[in-house]
């Protein structure tokens, strides 16, 4: 084992060619998200490609419960609707309170029938709180729902249905409820955190946070991946009864996984409302969740980078299809998966390494590491 341990600690040392690497590819990254991109997209699709890293935050936090612990999550519209709905009730305030004064109810809310706004929604009047609030409540409900589930051991195929029943009773809740706007969702938001909407610049600025959060994002995983309790939540994934053997609980590394997830599923969620202007039932539901997995698994939900490329590519093609052919998306995607799934189960992601272990160039990693002298003594 501390054989193991060692030669882990080397890899990931500061100056090893894989960490070298992977700072090259962000440096690419960054330099084609705030150089590249505003350079050559017009404003409306800039605002689009903002849309598409929202998306993308979300598919990092799948790939981190889905493609290294293993819970194949089909209710992250949850986690996202409750970031959405948060930042979309202070926009809401927000706008009344700059159109007639502080306390003032929203329009949709008078049109509802309600005279003053509701006591739960008074919070939301305070950026502070909205923002510490889209921060820890999606990962509170997860650590609850996580607490709940694995440590009753539910895993596998109960897993992926009880969470997307969770995401059908979540849009349905929002259905019935007038006070969130019932099946129309919020819209029409004029102001954010006291910036007009409607300025090109400040819908330009829009785009910069989204990218520079879908980066801060991708390196947090980065670094969780590559620590100890990265090795761990693997481990759990693969062997699950020798982990508890060794003494640790894998429910609450499941459960730190799932939350770190619904963060990120927050978060995308909030940024989301601003850039696109509205949220609904229909952004939160069975259909979004499973269009993020879609995008997961087309990327490659074992890496890192993967994720970020399928949910982009997956929202790219299906605006760019959805122009040109309204009816045919729904048959491309299911296309799209299957071809993936069958003849590529790494995803795009895995295509590179795919090509190699084809020419010989490597072995494969299962070959690797039986014969890995310091691992087989760990």
């Amino acid at each position: 084992m501390t054989t193991f341990r060692s030669a882990v600690t080397t890899a990931h040392a500061w100056g090893s060619p894989s960490r070298w690497r992977a700072l090259a590819g962000f440096a690419l990254a960054a330099a084609m998200l705030f150089g590249l991109a505003p350079a050559v997209l017009s404003e409306f699709r800039l605002n689009l490609l903002a849309k598409f890293l929202c998306y993308a935050i979300v598919a990092v936090g799948i790939g981190l419960a889905w493609g290294r612990g293993g819970m194949l999550t089909l209710g992250q519209g949850v986690f996202f609707g409750l970031g959405a709905y948060l930042m979309a009730m202070h926009l809401k305030l927000a706008d009344a309170e700059l159109r007639d004064g502080p306390g003032s109810v929203p329009v949709f809310l008078q049109i509802a029938g309600f005279t003053e706004v509701p006591g739960w929604w008074a919070p939301l009047a305070s950026p502070v709180v909205t923002l510490l609030a889209i921060l820890v409540l999606p990962a509170l409900v997860a650590v609850l729902l996580g607490l709940v589930i694995f440590k009753r051991r539910v895993k596998g195929a109960y897993f992926a249905i009880l969470s997307q029943a969770l995401a059908a009773a979540f849009a349905i809740l929002l259905v019935g409820q007038q006070s969130v706007g019932g099946s129309n969702g919020l819209s029409s938001f004029h102001s954010f955190f006291g910036f007009a909407l409607n300025d090109p610049v400040n819908m330009r600025m829009l785009f910069f946070i989204a990218a520079g959060t879908l980066l801060a994002v991708v390196l947090f995983a980065w670094q969780l991946t590559r620590s100890r309790y990265g090795e761990l939540l693997v481990a759990v994934r693969d062997q699950e009864e020798r982990v508890r053997f060794l003494g640790y609980d894998p429910a609450n590394i499941k459960v730190a996984a799932y939350a770190v997830a619904a963060a990120f599923a927050g978060i995308a969620g909030a940024l989301f409302v601003p850039v696109v202007g509205i949220v609904s039932p229909a952004d939160v539901g069975v259909l979004p969740s499973i269009a993020f997995l879609i995008g997961v698994a087309i990327g490659g939900r074992e890496t890192l980078l993967g994720p970020v490329i399928g949910a982009i590519a997956v929202a790219w093609a299906q605006t760019t299809l959805s122009e040109q052919f309204p009816s045919m998306w729904t048959y491309a995607q299911g296309l799209l998966f299957i071809a993936v799934v069958g003849f590529l189960p790494g995803g795009l992601a895995s295509i590179v390494a795919v090509l190699k272990r084809r020419s010989g160039t490597v072995t494969k990693p299962g070959v690797r590491h039986a014969t890995a002298p310091e691992e087989a003594t760990a």
